[in-house]
């Protein structure tokens, strides 16, 4: 196998080529004056089988993983799989007003193209893996939340709402501490209502955990929950940490903020390289 990877995600890619073991080839990706892109796979993949990994975040690597799947398929490989991280526009996934466009079909109707199989991490909606005809798994990257957790002498796990209960579940059962869930009402895009409720937390550390974070509302609601109820520390953990809209000042609530290599940054101090690989071999 041959690992390909696009620049959004150059250090997932690595550690998945170690780990497999595999060939890793970094694409060339530059842009012209005009913001169009280039792109190149130098090194030959004729008659191999192909793991081409781009996250979609922010909207140009979406683009870029379009061009570089129309780059290997002239390559001729005898496989391509498709892994992509972090599955944007996996929240967009029905109408909610007419003539709106179901985004995340759009998008997986396009990734089918050149494709052999996909594979992502924590889709927001798991509905969205229906979209695709060709073999398509959805595996979690709670697995490397937890390795750190433990490392953290974490003692309890909280999700910020009821949507995210099955990864603090996930979670908790994988460190073998509590877990329990908020409830909560979003406002608008930037403000959520989260509802207090009494928990087991005091003199605890207490990791909150959710599969995508963004402008970080929601997480520092529930933290300062947990911190006025006695926890010894509070700890945020995601899967993809987008961190936009001033989210790395809220989150300065946290002891420590811990995210995956699914979205390349300051915080993705874990990586879902062992998931999937595991994931890679389901697929066969």
């Amino acid at each position: 196998m041959k690992v390909v990877s696009g620049s959004a995600s150059v250090r997932l890619a690595k550690e998945l080529a170690r780990i497999l073991p595999a060939d890793l080839i970094v694409a060339e990706v530059r842009a012209f004056a005009d913001g169009e892109l280039h792109v190149r796979v130098s090194d030959g993949v004729a008659g191999e089988d192909v793991a081409l990994v781009q996250t979609t975040y922010p909207n140009d690597k979406l683009l870029e993983l379009f061009l570089l799947q129309d780059a290997l398929a002239d390559a001729a490989p005898s496989r391509v799989t498709v892994v992509v991280p972090y599955f944007g526009y996996g929240r967009q996934d029905k109408r909610f007003q007419p003539g709106e466009a179901i985004s995340s079909r759009a998008i997986a109707k396009r990734l089918e193209i050149g494709a052999d199989a996909l594979l992502t991490v924590d889709v927001h909606n798991g509905g969205v893996m229906d979209y695709f005809d060709i073999p398509a798994l959805d595996i979690t990257g709670m697995p490397a939340l937890a390795r750190r957790f433990g490392e953290l002498g974490v003692e309890m796990v909280l999700a910020p709402d009821e949507n995210a209960a099955r990864h603090a579940e996930t979670v908790g059962g994988l460190i073998k501490m509590p877990w329990d869930y908020l409830k909560k009402e979003r406002l608008d895009s930037w403000t959520v209502e989260t509802e207090v409720k009494a928990l087991p937390v005091k003199g605890r550390c207490v990791a909150i955990v959710d599969d995508v974070v963004s402008t970080g509302g929601t997480m520092v609601s529930a933290a300062r929950i947990v911190q006025e109820q006695g926890s010894r520390g509070v700890v945020a953990g995601c899967v993809h940490g987008l961190f936009v809209g001033g989210a790395k000042e809220r989150l300065q609530a946290f002891d420590e903020v811990v995210a995956t290599d699914t979205v390349s940054s300051d915080y993705s101090v874990v990586s879902v390289a062992p998931e999937v690989a595991q994931g890679l071999q389901k697929l066969g």
